[in-house]
């Protein structure tokens, strides 16, 4: 699904702009949220094709990825193990990739729910969790606050306020859209939106283990960039140890929230699972 998007967009938009968007979309990863998503809505009860749904998902994960490599911002130059898209087409051209990325990923977002045949106002309340997740008090949000937090010594509380935000929010809006395209009711909607939280923060813990202990060619990236640009990182406030220590103590959180709603699901758990053992 992400390919047809992409074989869309590549002549859609002039010159190396549609090519530098197609690129984003196109560098491998894991596509965790995608997956989460796809994982909620089927354990909930839902019976469509919701991967249209989830490639939204991905799009505005990519746009964000974008724009966080910019040498304004983490001043990345390897992205899932290539180089990012600014290194590729310049940084004018990756900046606009990014913003024009906004607007296709409300266009899949759209054509995923038509899919399902959706209500509009299922439809609008998915799109609704979606995009504030990506503001200014989520995803956008969390990106600043993390870039004011660098060089200064924060404490455990502000550096989750800014991860709950800045990687948080999107992975909990990931699992809450397929909760609600399934139609789940609001109280297991809330669930799942905690749930979704408790994993953002384990992915994030992960994270930031991995950039201390992985190799280039095992992250993908740059490993060692935070500590580099003195970046607020659970491993500089935990150490490694105890980091790990706290991302297990989110994961058994998170599946126990679930649990807490008569949601006893091993796909969930599983995915929960995953997160923790790639930092183990």
């Amino acid at each position: 699904m992400l390919e047809e998007w992409c074989a869309r967009i590549e002549p859609a938009y002039p010159g190396a702009l549609g090519q530098a968007m197609a690129y984003s979309l196109r560098t491998p990863g894991k596509r965790f949220r995608p997956a989460l998503l796809l994982a909620t809505y089927g354990e909930l009860g839902g019976t469509g094709d919701a991967a249209e749904l989830a490639t939204a998902i991905e799009v505005v994960h990519s746009y964000s990825l974008v724009h966080d490599d910019l040498p304004c911002m983490d001043d990345d130059d390897l992205r899932r193990g290539r180089p990012t898209t600014h290194k590729v087409f310049g940084v004018e051209v990756a900046t606009e990739a990014g913003f024009r990325l906004v607007e296709v990923s409300g266009q899949v977002l759209a054509a995923g729910a038509s899919r399902l045949g959706l209500p509009s106002e299922r439809r609008r309340a998915i799109a609704a969790e979606v995009y504030r997740s990506a503001g200014a008090t989520g995803m956008v949000g969390g990106q600043v606050l993390d870039l004011e937090a660098e060089g200064r010594s924060i404490d455990l509380a502000e550096l989750t306020a800014i991860h709950r935000a800045k990687t948080g929010a999107l992975i909990a809006a990931s699992a809450v859209a397929g909760a609600m395209a399934a139609g789940a009711g609001p109280a297991t909607v809330d669930a799942v939106r905690d749930y979704g939280h408790e994993i953002g923060l384990t992915f994030q813990i992960v994270d930031d283990v991995l950039d201390d202990t992985a190799s280039t060619a095992e992250l993908g990236k740059t490993p060692g960039k935070d500590a580099a640009q003195r970046k607020a990182t659970y491993t500089a406030l935990l150490g490694v140890d105890g980091a790990r220590r706290a991302a297990r103590e989110h994961a058994d959180r998170a599946v126990a929230l679930l649990r807490d709603q008569g949601l006893d699901s091993e796909l969930l758990a599983g995915l929960t699972r995953f997160i923790v053992e790639r930092g183990s």
